[in-house]
């Protein structure tokens, strides 16, 4: 492989090791990796804040007016984080939400439209919104530090973007441990052009549960971070001789704690919330994974499902029995409502409980959740990065330009996760150039996964013929190795992290960074 500037402009890697890096970065060291083609390239590992494309600068107002030559609608909104107290099924919590409910207001648009929100912050926190997988312009992002001051308490922030993709994101704040609080709702955005062979569709958030319950996840990472993986009741495992859940779809650990309740669209299962659907129907679930620390299984028992999407972007329609989504990652899929009563189902996988919504059948006839979530265990799980992307959204084949190793590390002696041995320092990145094939490789280390998220892009996962799922977060198993490429088409500074609230707060982020 040629890695000299050819005639597209791009900077090679090893011309960033000579050039820029020995100048830039104070002595630390370049990590020497492989690319597609087995030549060692050099990728530097840090960038000085002096080279970075910044979230307010002219390339990034640039990208922003590309994403604008199809004049779309301005669709406005206004969110109000507030302190709220919400009935999950049953039991009466105090928590945070948006405008007062659980989930939040979903906002739906078309590709694009503009979005016009006004967030008003009437917690006793700083906060910021993020919306997870939109390929927005950089100072909209939401990271605090990185690309926008918090939002402080009383104040406001006027979010305005455009709306590039199709597909089913979400929003919840990137302040701390908020995400695991009630703050978050669905974004579903429309193609009118797109094909619907389906009559009609319901977004699903499986989520796992403990804010007003006698600990909040404030608390909780305190806890951790204080006295390491003893610091939470109920966890343990080879960190600490006590028991972790296991899980052997998820290759080891399945989290760092046994919540007290898993919800779907707010309900636990002794409570769940009942869709309208009628037997024959063929329904699209827009299913969401919201969870702090738990993946989910999901699935309905005795109906296959067609998946049809992984984190918005298409791929070739696959029958399934149950598919298991980490935090942060959504599918789409179409199931045809049985005659006998059903429910879809969030198996808490490893932990030994679950979430459901139950389908409306004739006569109301109940559902046995537990027998169904029984069910369901029994089936066939698979990883939704198993699935191949649809030919119009698959990325062109061509080797990488730059390649970043991110090593997953953890936990240390104090729940200490890091990244490459460094915990989170948005003064640090890893450098790329606009017009770049980047491929990451998420080497993990630990015995527990990771689903790595990437802010601002969506990457094409490797697989062994090339053609992995479209996606913007990935499952990195325990000793395992994922590579994805994405297109450098985004400029500014972009976090990428593991999902898990818990380790990213404890150090489990980098950043991505744009370089003039």
């Amino acid at each position: 492989m040629n890695h000299d500037a050819g005639s597209n402009g791009r900077r090679s890697a090893t011309t960033w090791s000579r050039r820029r890096f020995l100048g830039t970065t104070g002595g630390v060291g370049a990590g020497l990796l492989l690319t597609g083609c087995g030549e060692s390239v050099a990728s530097p590992r840090t960038v000085a804040l002096t080279d970075r494309i910044g979230p307010g600068g002219l390339e990034v107002e640039a990208a922003e007016q590309a994403r604008r030559a199809t004049a779309g609608r301005t669709l406005a909104r206004t969110l109000q984080a507030q302190p709220s107290t919400v009935d999950i099924g049953g039991r009466t919590v105090s928590t945070w939400t948006y405008n007062g409910a659980l989930p939040g207001p979903e906002i739906r648009a078309r590709v694009g439209d503009t979005l016009k929100v006004r967030l008003e912050n009437q917690l006793p926190q700083p906060t910021t919104v993020h919306w997870h997988g939109i390929a927005l312009r950089n100072d909209m992002d939401g990271v605090p530090v990185l690309t926008q001051p918090q939002i402080p308490s009383g104040g406001s922030f006027e979010y305005l973007f455009t709306l590039p993709h199709a597909g089913t994101y979400m929003f919840h704040p990137h302040v701390g441990t908020q995400l695991d609080r009630g703050l978050y709702a669905p974004l579903i955005i429309d193609d009118p052009a797109e094909p619907g062979d389906y009559d009609l569709e319901h977004v699903v958030i499986f989520d796992d549960w403990i804010d007003g319950t006698g600990q909040n996840p404030d608390q909780v990472l305190a806890g951790l971070l204080r006295n390491g993986m003893g610091g939470m009741a109920g966890m343990g495992g080879d960190h600490g001789g006590m028991q972790m859940p296991t899980s052997s779809v998820l290759g080891g650990d399945a989290g760092d704690t046994i919540y007290p309740h898993y919800v779907a669209n707010g309900r636990t299962r002794s409570a769940p919330t009942t869709l309208d659907v009628r037997p024959g129907q063929r329904v699209r679930f827009r299913m969401i994974n919201m969870g702090g620390d738990t993946a989910f299984r999901v699935g309905v028992p005795g109906a296959p499902m067609t998946v049809t999407h992984t984190d918005g972007f298409p791929v070739a329609p696959t029958d399934a029995e149950a598919v298991v989504i980490g935090m942060g990652e959504r599918i789409d899929a179409v199931v045809t409502i049985p005659e006998a009563p059903a429910a879809l189902i969030g198996i808490a996988e490893g932990k030994n409980d679950h979430a459901a919504v139950t389908l409306s059948t004739p006569q109301n006839s109940p559902v046995d959740t537990s027998a169904a979530a029984s069910a369901l265990a029994s089936r066939s799980a698979v990883l939704s990065q198993t699935f191949a992307s649809a030919e119009p959204v698959t990325l062109q084949r061509r080797p990488p330009d730059v390649v970043h190793d991110l090593v997953l590390a953890g936990p240390g002696a104090l729940y200490d996760w890091t990244i490459n041995g460094e915990r989170y320092d948005p003064a640090r990145g890893l450098p790329i150039s606009s017009g770049q094939r980047v491929r990451l490789r998420m080497v993990n280390t630990t015995t527990m996964f990771h689903p790595m998220h990437l802010h601002g892009h969506t990457f094409q996962v490797v697989g062994p013929d090339g053609r992995g799922p479209r996606k913007d977060t990935v499952l990195v198993l325990p000793n395992q190795t994922v590579d994805v490429d994405f297109d450098a088409d985004n400029p500014g500074q972009w976090l990428t992290h593991c999902h898990n609230i818990y380790h990213g707060e404890a150090g489990m982020m980098t950043v991505v960074s744009y370089v003039a």
